[in-house]
């Protein structure tokens, strides 16, 4: 392929950005909520530190995030002697809590995304191996079958077409619920009372890519929830469609984004083209392609204002609050960091710690007046703006 991922844009780069670091810290906490105390050995975490793609030593690790995690001795399993152990802290047991709370909550949410999306599927069903791709995106917690299952036996069964077979489980959805066959798309033209059709999300600037949206819109638009698949030979209806059940299924999804290699997972209980990819990067008006992390991520820019979602689900509002805490303890890691730095300056002479007091000063006065200038800019257009529309 000859590009691989959209132009840049910044905002969008910067929500993808933001929570690389906090989706380790959320492996550990899953890691530690596996040992019913909360707590684990150093050397457990180690041992799966290159399946969380880190380097170095767990408690270097755990040490930057001092709000979050605390370290402590304690006896290991046999010998009795004293081992380093971790758990969380009081406060991030409190948002740990909360977070579970809110997942509990939310669970008549998640049976209805779930659900949706084995009625966007061939033969409303999926392998359970394949649905575990999802779950993260969908915000299904790893015990989803034991929460779900039960309560819904009118709506989920568990089958195995191929007993023979390894990982042959299947979900399937029992009966088909008119009310949740409902796209994104179409819940917004009836609000509006209009006719169904996708809606362009980039600056009126981008003028060739607005007329190929509304090319695109010339035909009718083709429900994902459509039980008459396209037929192969009809390309066009076979790309609406498909696109259509993309867009579906980023607006099922906690963050509006799912990465690619996931998506092509499901190419045949989809329907979705060989090259996905090239279809996505297509349509940039619905649709950003970041490779950040080298990780290729299709994100719905309609689910964004800027670089916050539009909608917040509350098991993202409880995430969030958590990796607003990792950044806290990140800081005061890192302030501890530049004390003990300024230390060993005063050890070699004063003039040294000195110096670098000044150019930490002067750092703070030169964002203190950049901020005031930035603050004069925006009171001075706005008034100016003002009296253009009085």
């Amino acid at each position: 392929m000859a590009r691989w991922s959209s132009p840049k844009d910044p905002a969008l780069e910067a929500a993808l950005r933001r929570n690389r670091r906090w989706v380790v810290n959320n492996q550990i906490k899953r890691l530690l909520l596996r040992f019913p105390s909360r707590t684990a050995p150093v050397r457990f975490l180690q041992s799966r530190f290159k399946t969380l793609d880190l380097m170095g030593r767990a408690a270097n690790w755990l040490g930057k995030y001092p709000s979050c995690f605390e370290v402590f001795s304690a006896e290991g399993g046999g010998g009795g002697e004293l081992e380093p152990h971790f758990g969380f802290t009081k406060r991030m047991a409190a948002l740990v809590d909360a977070e579970e709370a809110a997942v509990a909550a939310s669970e008549p949410a998640m049976a209805g995304r779930l659900a949706r999306v084995l009625m966007l599927a061939r033969g409303r069903r999926l392998q359970v191996s394949k649905v575990a791709a999802l779950r993260g995106p969908l915000g299904l917690p790893d015990d989803y079958l034991l929460r779900l299952l039960p309560a819904q036996t009118d709506l989920f069964r568990l089958s195995n077409p191929y007993p023979h077979r390894r990982n042959a489980a299947e979900l399937e959805l029992v009966r088909w619920a008119p009310s949740l066959a409902v796209s994104a798309v179409e819940a917004a033209a009836a609000a509006s009372d209009s006719s169904p059709r996708f809606t362009c999300s980039l600056p009126a600037s981008w003028v060739k890519s607005h007329a190929k949206m509304e090319e695109f819109n010339s035909t009718p638009y083709i429900s994902p929830y459509s039980e008459e698949w396209a037929v192969p030979g009809t390309d066009t209806e076979a790309e609406k469609r498909a696109v259509a059940v993309v867009h579906e299924l980023l607006s099922l999804t906690l963050w509006r984004k799912m990465s690619i290699l996931k998506l092509e997972h499901f190419k045949r209980e989809f329907g979705l083209p060989e090259d996905t990819a090239r279809m996505l990067l297509r349509h940039p008006c619905l649709f950003y392609v970041s490779n950040r992390y080298k990780i290729h991520t299709v994100v719905l820019r309609e689910g964004y204002e800027g670089s916050e979602l539009r909608e917040k689900d509350p098991v993202v509002a409880a995430k969030d609050q958590l990796g607003e805490l990792m950044q806290e303890g990140l800081h005061e890691y890192n302030q501890r960091r530049r004390a003990a730095n300024l230390d060993k300056k005063r050890r070699r002479g004063e003039i040294e710690v000195k110096k670098e007091e000044e150019k930490v000063e002067d750092e703070e006065a030169a964002q203190l007046v950049s901020a005031e200038k930035r603050e004069e800019r925006r009171r001075f257009y706005k008034v100016l703006f003002d009296d253009a529309n009085r």
